[in-house]
């Protein structure tokens, strides 16, 4: 293994030393919408929209595409196509028949949404994640974390045959496909642990088998990597994780935002870490951030073409649903520091697909970006506009201003008094958390955050309330939703029958407690 990381390392640095050509963005982007339609055209869906006859002639195909398929919800696509899919019926959405159906663990609908996976997608993954190896020549990483193991925390490995298809975490699915001497040699915590269904028995036996590895990548969604981390250091004694893995240098992260995280990680960190963020979903990999300082930069030619909603009033209800007919951007025509929703076509039969995020260009030229929230996880009861990306930077403010760790938190908006009021549930487990002090300082940085905040505070929106809870609450809640495991998300804002569901399970966890 030491001889494969050594020549991993060298490559990287080789590959640096050379300028590889690179088309335009919209060059790259033109061409994956034809190879797409291309690909499609003989599909029910692509017969339906009319693939052929747009390839045959000479148009601007993007444009083309755009007036003549409507954008989709993930209910648009599933009770219209992707059912057809799991019958197992060919040539649905995409080539062939689909062999694997990815479930989706968000942070909205309680029930999993069955995402399609093809052959095309699992390459498609493949291709991003080569290609994020080869950016990290642009970091610091020493050489030495590239012959250590590479701790991913993700879904169980195991499948759920489902007569013509088999289901499962996407995390899983990929993991299941990955090459062969990346499995034997790189990945922990292997696949006979990877297997286990349950999420509990994989985390007791990686803190059981830790002191035997040597890891020098982890990878994961913050919060879970955290609790598993934290396992580790108590049930060997130790004062950090770097007493167990003194090679651990990078971290690849990705499902939420760094930033809440980054002061309690700090706390069971010996050395420092190079953060690398992703943008995954169950629907494919889009990006990751290849530079130092960058936002992520989304991969052009994988089998993804890319459009982009302006996230305003004139696209979206006040509820985050889409209205008819949005207006539309390609990858060239975006402009900087304006919030988009991403609309995706994919090599897994996905078609102006409205996946739920909400993006920022933090450098247009670059195609980099940084995810800012959910199209259904806002507050703006009274023009507040208040999104993800302005609560994780405020919930920041606080663990470092006050030097505590709140290792979770949601926030939710109702009426009060003829005019609105926020609350926000922390789970904070230090005893000196003042919810008062707390309060003032989230109502502080979101007024120099957020200038529509700072207006609504002198009128409609009249007060905020904190409440600390364990932080083991969130995570009880999870388990008490079915969504307990690695690639689980508690959602950032509670609406309607979520908030519901989440206040009655505090009412009652207070009476059975």
């Amino acid at each position: 293994m030491a001889i494969l990381g050594n020549l991993i390392a060298r490559s990287l640095q080789l590959r640096k030393k050379f300028n590889l050509p690179v088309a335009s963005p919209e060059t790259y982007q033109k061409y994956t919408l034809r190879q797409l339609l291309d690909r499609g055209q003989y599909t029910l869906f692509g017969k339906h929209y009319g693939f052929g006859s747009m390839l045959s002639k000479e148009i601007d195909l993007a444009t083309k595409f755009r007036t003549t398929v409507p954008v989709h919800t993930y209910d648009d696509m599933y009770n219209q196509w992707w059912h057809l899919c799991q019958e197992g019926k060919e040539n649905v959405c995409w080539p062939g028949k689909v062999k694997y159906f990815a479930l989706s663990s968000g942070t909205s609908e309680s029930a999993s949404k069955h995402i399609p996976v093809t052959q095309d997608m699992i390459k498609s993954i493949k291709k991003v994640g080569f290609k994020q190896l080869y950016s990290m020549a642009n970091y610091k990483i020493p050489p030495v974390a590239f012959e250590k193991g590479i701790l991913m925390l993700g879904g169980t490995t195991s499948l759920f045959e489902k007569g013509e298809y088999y289901e499962g975490d996407m995390s899983g699915i990929s993991a299941k496909n990955m090459p062969k001497w990346m499995s034997s040699l790189l990945y922990k915590p292997g696949q006979k642990i990877s297997k286990r269904t349950k999420w509990e028995d994989r985390i007791r036996l990686i803190v059981l088998n830790a002191k035997n590895w040597d890891v020098g990548i982890v990878c994961g969604v913050p919060a879970w990597v955290q609790i598993v981390l934290e396992r580790v250091i108590k049930h060997h004694g130790v004062k950090d994780i770097h007493e167990i893995w003194p090679n651990l240098s990078v971290y690849i992260h990705g499902g939420v935002a760094m930033d809440p995280y980054r002061e309690s990680f700090k706390r069971i960190l010996g050395k420092k870490m190079t953060y690398i963020e992703t943008y995954m979903a169950s629907e494919g990999s889009f990006g990751f951030q290849a530079r130092p300082g960058g936002g992520i930069k989304l991969v052009l030619n994988a089998g993804i073409f890319f459009e982009f909603i302006p996230f305003t009033s004139d696209h979206f209800d006040e509820d985050g649903n889409i209205k008819p007919n949005p207006k539309t951007f390609m990858v060239h025509e975006v402009k900087q520091d304006v919030e988009y929703a991403v609309l995706l076509s994919t090599c897994s039969g996905a078609w102006r697909y409205l996946i739920g995020d909400v993006i920022k260009f933090t450098d247009a030229k670059e195609y980099e970006i940084a995810i800012v929230g959910r199209t259904k996880q806002f507050l703006s009861m009274c023009g507040e506009h208040l999104s993800v990306d302005n609560m994780n930077r405020a919930i920041e403010t606080v663990s470092t201003h006050l030097g505590i760790t709140i290792r979770e938190f949601t926030v939710a908006g109702f009426p009060e008094d003829n005019r609105f009021a926020h609350k926000w549930y922390l789970g904070c487990d230090d005893a000196n958390a003042n919810p008062e002090q707390i309060k003032t300082l989230i109502d502080e940085a979101l007024c120099k955050l957020n200038d529509d905040y700072e207006v609504e505070r002198t009128s409609a929106l009249k007060e905020i309330y904190v409440e600390i809870l364990p932080s083991k609450t969130f995570i009880d809640y999870l388990r008490f939703k079915g969504k307990y495991g690695a690639m689980n998300k508690f959602p950032r804002v509670l609406k309607g029958k979520q908030l519901d569901d989440w206040t009655a399970y505090l009412e009652k966890s207070k009476v059975i407690g």
